[in-house]
């Protein structure tokens, strides 16, 4: 979907997540030269403007936010509060989307300034191919317009589902955020049973892979839930039967659920910091 030409997005911090969401946007028909990306490094700097030709680049951070109407801040949360409290005397008319984690609307606004328009997002790392899952929140300074233009942005990368209260976003964050970790986590024990079972390694992980890959997209396309589609495949005596027997006899359900209220707290802990 492309993006009305009158808009202007500036990125303040051009690392990974950045250059994803402006590959996405640049795919989607937006306008390369409405694009402006600070970035302190000379040699990211270099490169983004080589990768993205149209874009402008500058290491100046008011520079690139001034006049637009989404700025994007793409740093990392230990450093948000210097970068935001350095535009804090921009006039307002610009919504802010934040795409670091723990990083609460308040505090954001307490170095902005107050009455702000901004939106909290939590993507996660599948992001970075464009198929992200984010959660988001718009303050309530945010106009219909500006969430509409962040919720473009976000696409770029993905699906967004858009929350009504921000702390939602702690659980976002226990799932979504964290969540390619889990995956990687069971992608790793079944590539080393696969080994222990006498499997070369490289088939092991490629069976892995391709199985996580799979059982994921077709989760995606079907219209019976991931419970019945576990019920399909599991026939009554056989061997599926067997492995998921073990799982729930160890308490898998609820050592994942333990798992996520870590993450939630540590998330919130994060945000009050």
């Amino acid at each position: 979907m492309s993006m009305a030409q009158a808009d202007t997005v500036a990125f303040i911090g051009g690392g990974n997540m950045a250059g994803s969401l402006i590959g996405g946007l640049l795919a989607g028909g937006f306008d390369p030269t409405a694009i402006r990306v600070a970035e302190p490094n000379a040699e990211h700097r270099a490169a983004l403007a080589n990768a993205r030709p149209g874009i402008r680049v500058t290491a100046d951070n008011v520079e690139a936010a001034s006049g637009a109407d989404c700025v994007v801040l793409a740093v990392k949360p230990q450093v948000m509060a210097e970068v935001a409290a350095g535009l804090n005397a921009l006039p307002d008319g610009s919504v802010f989307l934040s795409i670091a984690a723990g990083v609460t609307c308040t505090r954001l606004a307490t170095w902005l300034g107050t009455d702000r328009a901004i939106v909290r997002s939590m993507p996660n790392t599948p992001a970075l191919i464009g198929c992200g899952a984010t959660g988001a929140y718009a303050n309530p300074a945010v106009e219909p317009g500006q969430r509409a233009l962040a919720d473009r942005i976000l696409h770029a990368v993905g699906e967004v589902v858009w929350f009504d209260d921000e702390r939602a976003l702690d659980a976002v964050t226990a799932l979504s955020g964290s969540g390619p970790a889990y995956v990687f986590l069971l992608i790793e024990a079944l590539e080393a049973g696969g080994i222990e079972l006498g499997l070369e390694p490289d088939v092991a992980r490629r069976l892995a892979l391709l199985t996580a890959h799979g059982a994921s997209r077709l989760a995606l396309k079907s219209d019976d839930s991931p419970g019945v589609l576990r019920t399909k495949v599991t026939s009554p005596g056989g061997t599926t039967e067997q492995a998921l027997g073990v799982f729930e006899k160890g308490g898998l359900r609820e050592l994942v659920a333990q798992a996520m209220q870590a993450a939630a707290q540590r998330s919130r802990e994060l945000s009050g910091e």
